[in-house]
């Protein structure tokens, strides 16, 4: 796809006079503009539950999400693949962001990286990418050689492939099994894909992570029951979570916790059940690692 026929580098007709504009002006027009994302992700968020179908396949039989990606495109699914382990308490090796440069281009452009097809299959390859895996391509403009040839790679490999573009008819969608198009029209600052593209991708990296991980047994209700407890405010937010969940009062939050061995999920099981943390442990297995299941189960 020619670069003049995407809507990524088209100009805006409501901000061409963006440099004559107040302050005030600039941001409400960029407010405006990004009203549009969410509404234009919802046109495809059956494509986007496909995706997360998919990862929860992977996560049940041990494979890995990838997120690949160049420059913005790539720093947001560093992002979320970061987050991924404080959040849900997975390994740093489930889900794993690969930039375009390594890890200097998160802070830094490094030219030419995501004109490279091959850096990305040597990349994907060092991890020893398998079939169980799943392959997330993310490219604003939907043709960035780098993740063509991460995609490329996964599909040889046997993967289940998803390409995240903001352009209709996209390379990486053409390359992948799944695309998730969606156009949120020019940019504010034209060609600037780290704002309103950059917001769909986030957006759309959140559903993907999320979902996948609530499916997977991570949350209870609506709590992050896998949390890792890396701070004081983790220890505080561990011991309302078991409090949430179960009615507890604080210190009988934190007596299960610490019974439990840090871990919230089963100190929510023993708080509701009224077993010990050997017993609630047998029942997450029981049931995968849901708290629903584990704590209704006999």
């Amino acid at each position: 796809m020619n670069l003049d026929n995407m809507t990524t580098e088209r100009r805006n007709p409501n901000t061409l006079h963006l440099d004559e504009m107040s302050a005030l002006e600039i941001v409400t027009a960029m407010n405006r503009e990004d009203a549009k994302v969410p509404l234009a992700i919802q046109a495809i968020l059956p494509e986007i539950a496909q995706a997360v179908d998919w990862v929860v396949e992977a996560f049940a039989q041990g494979g890995r999400l990838f997120y690949i990606g160049a420059g913005t495109s790539g720093r947001l699914g560093v992002l979320d693949a970061a987050e991924c382990p404080p959040t849900f308490g997975v390994k740093p090796t489930q889900v794993v962001g690969l930039i375009a440069g390594g890890e200097t281009a998160i802070l830094q452009a490094v030219e030419g990286a995501e004109d490279n097809a091959p850096l990305c299959r040597s990349e994907l390859a060092a991890h020893k990418l398998a079939r169980t895996d799943v392959v997330v391509g993310i490219a604003a403009s939907g043709r960035t050689p780098y993740v063509l040839g991460g995609l490329r790679y996964a599909e040889e490999v046997g993967c289940h492939t998803v390409a995240i573009a903001c352009n209709k008819g996209s390379a990486i969608g053409q390359a992948a099994q799944l695309a998730l198009e969606v156009e949120v029209g020019p940019e504010v600052l034209t060609g600037s894909t780290r704002l309103k593209a950059g917001t769909a991708q986030k957006l759309i990296l959140n559903m993907i992570s999320t979902a996948a991980m609530v499916r997977s047994g991570k949350a209870y209700q609506n709590l992050m029951v896998d949390v890792i407890q890396s701070n004081e405010k983790l220890h505080l937010r561990a011991e309302n979570i078991v409090m949430e969940a179960t009615g507890a009062p604080r210190e009988e939050a934190r007596r299960a916790i610490n019974a439990a061995d840090g871990s919230v999920k089963t100190a929510v099981t023993m708080v509701v059940v009224g077993c010990d943390a050997a017993t609630a442990r047998q029942r997450l297995n029981a049931a995968g690692g849901h708290v629903r299941q584990a704590i209704a189960n006999p």
